[in-house]
């Protein structure tokens, strides 16, 4: 009999791990029926649930991830993997803002999301979306193909003299002396917190 299990991951908030687990997975006897940003489902004939569990909790750990436990947690890196994807198609132009993009994507009230991520991950939604568009500057930065001004624009800031700030306070550096530096230090995703 072919048992199917879900699974929700922590921290996996970006694409190029799912080709790993994939195979490492596969290589157990474990088939994968679907697998994206933070979200696992499996097939597997001749093993227990347990079994199963097992072999994937051994082959997300050995790569950094953990299963999440909780509806709670789900819904944080559910909210996680939002705020990044709103990342992968530049120019941001949000037609709504963050908030309310959370809320009608999740069908849930932005207070009670606020409260949750921020118990969760001690810090707020909007501390957390900044931080990942500076990772996103430090990257155009490193690519040298867009000036200041253009990654304004893509990262739907205000104004040159908004993201200059943001970008000093994040990274305690003016975006000039990062770009001149070439000590170019950035985070993964799925450690920014």
């Amino acid at each position: 009999m072919d048992l199917q299990k879900e699974f929700w991951i922590k921290n996996m908030v970006c694409s190029r791990c799912l080709k790993v687990i994939k195979q490492e997975l596969e290589e157990l006897g474990i088939i994968v029926l679907s697998l994206e940003l933070g979200k696992l489902l499996v097939e597997a004939s001749n093993k227990t649930d347990r079994n199963i569990t097992e072999n994937v909790t051994k082959v997300l750990h050995s790569n950094g991830f953990e299963i999440v436990q909780s509806e709670e947690d789900m819904l944080v890196e559910k909210m996680k993997i939002i705020l990044i994807e709103l990342l992968t198609e530049l120019p941001l132009h949000l037609k709504v803002n963050t908030s309310k993009h959370l809320s009608l994507t999740l069908h849930k009230d932005y207070k009670i999301l606020s409260k949750l991520f921020s118990k969760n991950e001690n810090t707020t939604i909007e501390k957390y979306f900044i931080k990942l568009k500076i990772e996103k500057v430090k990257e155009f930065i490193q690519l040298k193909q867009y000036s200041f001004s253009d990654i304004a624009y893509m990262l739907d800031y205000s104004s040159i003299n908004h993201l200059s700030r943001q970008f000093k306070e994040i990274v305690g550096m003016s975006m000039t002396d990062y770009k001149n530096s070439e000590d170019w230090k950035r985070n993964f995703y799925d450690e920014i917190i």
